[in-house]
């Protein structure tokens, strides 16, 4: 990726290194517990689990973090921080032509875990968006277990996984996820509610292409073999392939997130048509 001429962002939260302020958002260790295990075996989002449970117990608070910017030094904060500035100003020109007002979301680094409005994070579960407080989490160690454990390599499929989480915050701004949630909630099966889910994960991808086509158009950050790297990225996250490789065996009824094929295919979409109306997929017949 060429992101010389990236802005960084301001939104960056950096607690790294810091403790686990005590309480936060009143879920306990055991919650957390079934979060991974529901994640590792039934393929369900852990952050659903926790933010389930916080809303049970009357959560959504969340003791203050104090905030601060990464040191200037560190490189790999410093690219993530250009990446989100660079979502920052698509969006900003998407809403805008749209005839509405994007909100920057703040993006919170991490170690080990961390206090939520959905609840506490934990590394464990990757990199999550929560709409209770508008903030993309992420353990940078996700970047490292990549490459040893997906095999996806490179800037642009790191800069994918951070425009994915973005995505749901476009979502949210624009009321889809709530949406989708309160379908989810009167879907008449599990299996129905998944399908809600893996659309909404799609169109995520999606929305991660359109950001790139769009960052490309106007400040020509692609470069030879980055698209390569983000559809490595997909695939190697697919519903599909994640199942195989913690089951054995592939169940599609529990698919939350999409397949691989899906998953590459709706990402594609985004970056081909550069449209973020192309990423409907809600509406599409066929995912």
């Amino acid at each position: 990726m060429r992101m010389e001429n990236e802005q960084e962002s301001t939104n960056i939260e950096d607690r790294r290194g810091m403790s686990m302020p005590g309480g936060a958002g009143g879920v306990g260790i055991g919650t957390i517990v079934l979060a991974l295990v529901a994640s590792y075996f039934f393929d369900i989002d852990p952050s659903t689990v926790i933010n389930v449970a916080t809303q049970m117990q009357g959560g959504g608070q969340v003791q203050t973090v104090p905030a601060k910017a990464p040191p200037a030094n560190d490189e790999m904060a410093r690219f993530v921080s250009k990446v989100l500035g660079s979502t920052e100003r698509t969006w900003q020109a998407q809403f805008q032509q749209a005839g509405k007002q994007y909100q920057n979301p703040k993006l919170v680094l991490f170690t080990g875990s961390t206090p939520t409005a959905c609840g506490t994070g934990k590394a464990a579960m990757g990199p999550f968006y929560c709409p209770q407080d508008s903030k993309v989490y992420i353990d940078l160690a996700f970047f490292d277990e990549m490459k040893t454990r997906f095999h996806a390599a490179g800037d642009f499929a790191q800069a994918y996984v951070i425009a994915h989480e973005v995505g749901h915050h476009v979502q949210h701004l624009l009321g889809i996820s709530d949406k989708a949630h309160t379908a989810q909630q009167s879907a008449r099966s599990e299996a129905q509610a998944n399908v809600l889910s893996v659309r909404l994960e799609l169109q995520a991808d999606c929305l991660a292409g359109v950001w790139a086509a769009q960052a490309h158009e106007a400040r020509k950050i692609l470069e030879t073999g980055d698209i390569e790297e983000a559809l490595t990225a997909a695939s190697a996250i697919g519903d599909d392939r994640l199942q195989k490789q913690s089951r054995g065996e592939v169940v599609p009824d529990a698919f939350t997130h999409g397949t691989s094929e899906q998953r590459m295919r709706w990402f594609k979409r985004g970056i081909d048509s550069g449209d973020m109306n192309q990423c409907n997929s809600f509406q599409a017949a066929k995912l």
